[in-house]
């Protein structure tokens, strides 16, 4: 008498586990300096068709006008995205999450911005009493904000919205990433730091630079405490609608309050779609 044994059951294995996308980049420190190069290559190929077509209408390359200005700006801050995205898919899919577009604790958020705020203020003061500061930021003059009210409105929402996506996502989500996997954390956030001053030499007062330099790494520091980059947007937001409603547009302070509350709205707003994706996402991926 013989007897059979069952059939051996399948048991499915068990789900793997979502991967840490901060862990899990494979972004070369490299790939920094050269998403930044590329994207102001990219954006200055499109700013000379930009300057050709407004030729078309009367504007000198020489001194072009608010429009084209506007039109070249907001390209860069295009480019700057596309740059990082293009080097990070150059080593595999990307998610969201890798550029820091996750959720974070909301109230210990809004502590560590309005700390890191409230500390840059004091030492901004005290940079600005000890040299003397007297300069304003130049940019918002060069786009026209000061001739038409339509290029005031584009500006603002350029300034305030636009530059700080853009600037967040190339800086704190990419660079301070790819450079993290280098050096660690610190390293990565001076340098970090101080190429994003750096680059605003051409629109800003020399005196200036050593303060957007310190406000760069903040926000590193924010980004890696956080773990996110939505609170590295919102004080990038906040600083950019102070500075553009107190000096360039020379606002009340209930309009200045407002602009900032928009402008924060907005910027979460926009990103949020992207934050609400799984982090095994990728961007750009086909479904």
């Amino acid at each position: 008498m013989s007897s059979s044994a069952p059939p051996p059951r399948f048991v499915a294995p068990p789900p793997r586990p979502l991967a840490d996308p901060e862990r899990e980049t494979a972004w070369r420190p490299w790939m920094a300096p050269s998403a930044l190069i590329g994207g102001f290559l990219a954006a200055f190929m499109g700013q000379l068709i930009i300057a050709a077509v407004g030729s078309l209408f009367g504007t000198p390359v020489s001194d072009p006008s608010p429009a084209v200005n506007i039109l070249a700006t907001l390209w860069q801050d295009i480019c700057f995205v596309g740059a990082a995205i293009f080097l990070a898919r150059s080593v595999g899919p990307v998610s969201p999450g890798q550029f820091g577009l996750r959720k974070t604790d909301f109230w210990r958020a809004v502590l560590i911005v309005v700390g890191t705020f409230v500390a840059f203020t004091i030492l901004s003061g005290l940079w600005s009493q000890l040299i003397g500061i007297r300069g304003d930021d130049e940019l918002p003059d060069s786009l026209g904000v000061d001739r038409s009210t339509y290029a005031l409105v584009a500006v603002c929402v350029l300034v305030t919205v636009v530059a700080p996506l853009a600037e967040e996502f190339l800086f704190r989500g990419f660079f301070f990433g790819a450079l993290r996997n280098w050096r660690g954390v610190w390293p990565a956030a001076i340098i970090t730091g101080v190429v994003f001053g750096a680059i605003h030499g051409a629109g800003t007062d020399a005196e200036f630079l050593p303060l957007l330099m310190l406000l760069g790494f903040l926000l590193c520091v924010v980004r890696w405490v956080t773990r996110s980059l939505l609170p590295c947007i919102a004080l990038h937001a906040v600083n950019n609608s102070l500075a553009f409603g107190v000096t360039a547009a020379d606002w009340q302070w209930w309009a200045v309050v407002l602009l900032i509350v928009g402008a924060v709205s907005a910027c979460m707003l926009i990103c949020w779609p992207f934050v609400g994706r799984r982090s095994d996402q990728a961007i750009g991926a086909a479904t």
